[in-house]
């Protein structure tokens, strides 16, 4: 007689897992029986079911005791009392993507087999990524383990009245299933229990909570499982972005900006630059559209209390080369680890391109002065008008302990107009100038050559300055400008002219009869940078003049790498080669010219926590892992809600002014707040105590303790995983007792 056991969980088909092999063996002319025993009748119940096969008829009528292979539908009922009985030539078979090596420590010196059901059963069709139905896997892989035809395997499905897609589950589980013979002894069969007296009404616990314990059984206990949502993932700045936004749903303005600050000092700066990829991430985006948390950051700026700044209190001193985005955001970071740090400005005043590259429009001036004020008050000294060269370099790693290069995109990008070159500025240039000695434009032609911010912003100016035409040229289509896609809007709603798919070549004439002549472009294949190559299209035809008055380059930006040591190649891994000097780091746009503000943050504190672990202290604490799986998440009860977007001056006041166009979320209840717009966040891998859990338990086992610690009554769980299985936010997993 061959004798098997199934364990399984209701809803999964282990029953009929038992009547398909026993159909197997019937249909050979066997006597077979099949039968199961259920913990409830409901989904998620654990479930055995047995198999007996025989030559003659079978007249045992009671669950298997001792069976000779043993069947596990789910993983998580995968443990050494599964094989309890099973005689050293039998086999278990589980349901698992793990190789059988995987569990040598679970079933030593047995014979298992492994395959996983689950990933063939969603494949094909059975059941739900929630619920596989995973039996018609688990068969083929049965009739490949006990010797069974995949012939013997279908003519089941057929009695049983299965057809596509079981056929295919069971035909891809007999060619994929794995086998092995672990190494060790199989573990001696433990000594049976004494009797256990039955209850007396004489007892004196009569009438308290049951004596057995109905979770005895599980494997896998519900436990809170934090993840990394992909919001907080593609934040360059390195921000807890759902940290932040869930401290602002709960009116928490000040728990708000402390998460904020542990990785950066510009919560008012990036609420208003940023190109915001963790928006792009934003899993809400695919249910109606992503959460704003751009305008979020900005608001939790402007109205939450700023907290005492801290004071230097180690005896090693730092230095930090340039003052721009990653600079100051490197020098904040080693001041709230409590160095004295010193920042060399070659410019007048700190800040970098911040001051100098971003309009006051988009970045108000009292917005950097305030945040910088803040990164000083920790301790932090600027000394401005140092440009510092290479062999400065050298003394400054003598003369303090560790010192971190900041100097960010030094080296404009040029091309070769010709003769009239008198007409083109760099558009950087024209920026900086515009906000000191502001160009007079009126009446004059501008053609700006580039599709980044530096471009539209150049292009925005010189409208405010009286131009009464501007053009910028890309030679790519708007698809692929680098510039932030609402900058791009509001600069065309402000009367700014794109010609796509453009290349400048050459400047022509002089005066009123000066043109930048351009070559007509196709998108070819993807590039390096991932974007659509632009090809120039042949001949005469495929030239183009624009008539103009000025030429703004805004073509990018390269490092200027002779301030390094000679053959330094920074990585933004690993200290800057030295002797006997200290330790130096590079930061910022020097080590990856990424060009933005929240990277150059990012890259700035990272620095900083090098030259920190460089001179014996701890590496920066890590985020929790592994990331939020989108697919997990339910968004079946959310109602669809816009964006908030804030309020913007309109397009014809604006172009005659500096005042900032945006003007940020609402403080009025029933207009656009930043409450609100928080509220939309779904929280993505954190608990909110939204109670979904504790429906769906059919045990009623699950409590919450205040807003979001999940707790359960492990006594009594039985393991079924529906808790974890409805939670929308994916944030409950099924742990290993």
């Amino acid at each position: 007689m061959i004798e098997i056991t199934i364990y399984g969980r209701g809803g999964r088909g282990g029953v009929t897992l038992a009547k398909l092999i026993a159909a197997a063996y019937f249909l050979r002319g066997k006597y077979v029986q099949a039968f199961g025993v259920y913990g409830a009748e409901r989904a998620g119940a654990p479930v055995q079911a047995f198999v007996r096969i025989d030559d003659e008829e079978i007249t045992e009528h009671w669950p298997v005791r001792e069976p000779d292979h043993v069947i596990v539908l789910d993983a998580g009922l995968i443990a050494p009392e599964t094989a309890r009985g099973v005689g050293s030539q039998g086999w278990i078979v589980l349901n698992s993507p793990l190789p059988p090596e995987d569990f040598a420590d679970v079933f030593p010196g047995r014979n298992v087999a492994t395959l996983d059901a689950t990933a063939i059963a969603v494949d094909c069709g059975l059941g739900t990524r929630a619920l596989p139905i995973v039996n018609t896997a688990l068969l083929g892989a049965a009739a490949e383990i006990l010797g069974l035809s995949l012939a013997d395997a279908e003519a089941a499905l057929a009695h049983l009245g299965l057809g596509e897609p079981n056929l295919k589950a069971a035909r891809t589980a007999y060619d994929s299933v794995r086998q092995a013979r672990l190494p060790g002894a199989v573990a001696a069969p433990a000594p049976r229990r004494r009797p256990v007296r039955p209850a007396s009404i004489f007892d004196s616990d009569i009438g308290g909570p049951p004596a057995v314990h109905t979770g005895s059984w599980a494997t896998r206990l519900p436990a809170g499982l934090p993840l990394t949502p992909l919001c907080s993932d593609a934040c360059p700045a390195g921000n807890d972005v759902r940290g932040f936004v869930q401290a602002l749903a709960q009116r928490d303005y000040e728990a708000a900006l402390r998460t904020i600050l542990v990785t950066s000092p510009f919560p008012g700066t990036c609420g208003r630059v940023c190109p915001a990829p963790c928006m792009r991430a934003c899993t809400r985006g695919g249910h109606d559209e992503a959460v704003n948390t751009r305008e979020l950051e900005r608001d939790v700026a402007a109205h939450a209390p700023w907290p005492e700044p801290t004071r230097p209190f180690r005896r090693e001193r730092l230095a930090v080369i340039g003052s721009g985005p990653a600079g100051l955001s490197a020098a904040y970071q080693l001041a709230r680890l409590g160095y004295p740090v010193t920042v060399f400005e070659a410019g007048d005043e700190a800040g970098g391109l911040l001051r100098t590259g971003i309009p006051s429009y988009r970045l108000p001036r009292e917005v950097i002065d305030g945040e910088i004020a803040f990164i000083l008050a920790h301790g932090v000294q600027v000394c401005s008008g140092q440009r510092v060269t290479s062999s400065r370099l050298v003394e400054l790693r003598r003369e303090y302990d560790g010192v971190v290069v900041a100097t960010g995109l030094q080296e404009r990008r040029a091309i070769d107009l010709g003769d009239g070159d008198r007409h083109v500025l760099q558009a950087l240039d024209f920026l900086d100038s515009s906000r000191r000695r502001p160009p007079d434009l009126r009446e004059r032609r501008v053609v700006v050559a580039g599709g980044g911010n530096t471009a539209i912003d150049a292009a925005r100016v010189a409208l405010r300055l009286g131009a009464r035409d501007v053009l910028v040229v890309y030679r790519r289509t708007r698809a692929e400008m680098p510039a932030i896609a609402e900058e791009v809007e509001e600069a065309l709603a402000e009367g700014v002219r794109i010609e796509q798919l453009e290349a400048p070549v050459r400047l022509e004439g002089d005066g009123d009869g000066a043109a930048l002549v351009c070559r007509r472009m196709t998108l070819g294949e993807p590039d390096e940078s991932g974007r659509a190559r632009p090809v120039p299209v042949g001949g005469d035809n495929g030239l183009e003049a624009f008539r103009c008055d000025t030429v703004l380059l805004a073509l990018g930006q390269a490092p200027d790498d002779t301030l390094l040591p000679a053959g330094a190649m920074p990585d933004g891994q690993d200290p800057l080669p030295a002797t006997d000097e200290a330790p130096a780091c590079a930061a910022g746009d020097l080590v990856v010219a990424d060009g933005t503000v929240a990277a150059a943050v990012g890259s700035g504190r990272r620095a900083a926590w090098r030259l920190h672990t460089a001179l014996g202290g701890a590496d920066e604490p890590a985020r929790p892992a592994p990331l939020v799986d989108a697919s997990l998440l339910r968004f079946r009860d959310v109602p669809h809600l816009a964006m908030a977007r804030g309020k913007l001056l309109p397009p014809n006041s604006r172009r005659a002014s500096f005042s900032e166009v945006r003007q940020g979320l609402s403080d009025e209840p029933g207009q656009e707040t930043a409450y609100d717009e928080a509220q939309r966040c779904f929280s993505c891998g954190a608990c909110t105590g939204c109670g979904e859990c504790v429906v769906y338990c059919p045990e009623g086992i699950l409590t919450h303790v205040g807003s979001t610690d999940c707790t359960v009554d492990e006594d009594y769980c039985k393991g079924c995983g529906l808790c974890a299985a409805q939670c929308p936010r994916s944030a409950l997993a099924m742990r290993p007792t």
